[in-house]
C-alpha cells in the first residue's frame, strides 16, 4: 500500500530536510522536497520539518504563498500532516520567541521557552540537545506497535504549551514536563526528530505513511 502514496516535504528555508527525505525513502513510496506550494495538490502525505526561531519560520510560510494552500489540502481535505519541532511548534497560536508572532492557530496554544526547574542541575540547559523518553499518552496511530514510551532525539529550546489537554499524545520531562507530540484528527506533530531517532523514529515515521 505505501508504494501508492506521495510524501511530499516542505521546503520553506528552515533546515533539516535531507535527514527528514533519506528517512521517508527507505519506504516503498514516492518522496518529494518542494519549494512550490502547488505540489501539494498531488501529495497524499505532507511533512513541515524544521529548525530555527518561529518567527522566521512563520514569515516564510507567508512569503512563499504555503499557508493557504495548507489551509486546503490539510485542514479541508483531511490530508495526513506531520510537523516535526519548530513545524509542530508553528501550528500554535502564538510563539514568543524573540517577540511575540501569530502562529497558524491550527491547535490552540503558546510556544514558549523551556522552563528549567532545578537550578541546581547543571545538566539540564538550554538548548535541549539529545536523546530522552517520550511517554506516551495515547499509543494509536503514530506510536503503533511501539510500546509504553520509547526514546527520541530533541534540539530545540522552546516548547508547544497546547490549551487542550487531549491533543496531547507524548510527553518528556527536560528540566521540567512537556508536550512531546500531538494529534488533532488528520494532524500529528512531534516536537523530536524521528528522523534521527533511528529505529523508533523510522518506526513512526512509517505508521504515518500507513495513515489513510
Amino acid at each position: 500500500m505505501m508504494n501508492k502514496h506521495t510524501i511530499t516535504i516542505i521546503d520553506y528555508g528552515m533546515g533539516n530536510l535531507r535527514s527528514v527525505y533519506n528517512a521517508f525513502a527507505s519506504f516503498e513510496c514516492s518522496v518529494n522536497v518542494t519549494q512550490n506550494p502547488e505540489d501539494l495538490y498531488q501529495a497524499s502525505h505532507i511533512v513541515l520539518p524544521g529548525v530555527g526561531a518561529f518567527g522566521d519560520g512563520i514569515k516564510n510560510l507567508e512569503i512563499g504563498g504555503w499557508i493557504k494552500v495548507l489551509e486546503k489540502e490539510v485542514r479541508e481535505k483531511g490530508k495526513p500532516f506531520l510537523g516535526i519541532c519548530l513545524g509542530m511548534q508553528l501550528l500554535a497560536t502564538t510563539g514568543t520567541e524573540y517577540g511575540l508572532h501569530k502562529g497558524l492557530n491550527w491547535i490552540p496554544g503558546t510556544v514558549n521557552r523551556l522552563e528549567i526547574n532545578n537550578d541546581n542541575n547543571d545538566s539540564v540547559r538550554i538548548p535541549h540537545i539529545g536523546w530522552n523518553d517520550v511517554n506516551f499518552v495515547k499509543k494509536d496511530c503514530l506510536y503503533k506497535n511501539l510500546g509504553e514510551s520509547q526514546v527520541f532525539y530533541f534540539v530545540h529550546s522552546y516548547v508547544f504549551n497546547v490549551e487542550e489537554e487531549g491533543l496531547i499524545t507524548g510527553l518528556t520531562t527536560y528540566g521540567s514536563d512537556f508536550v512531546a507530540s500531538l494529534k488533532k484528527a488528520n494532524i500529528y506533530a512531534t516536537q523530536f526528530h524521528p528522523e534521527k531517532s533511528q529505529n523508533a523514529g523510522i518506526e513512526l515515521l512509517k505508521n504515518f505513511v500507513d495513515l489513510i
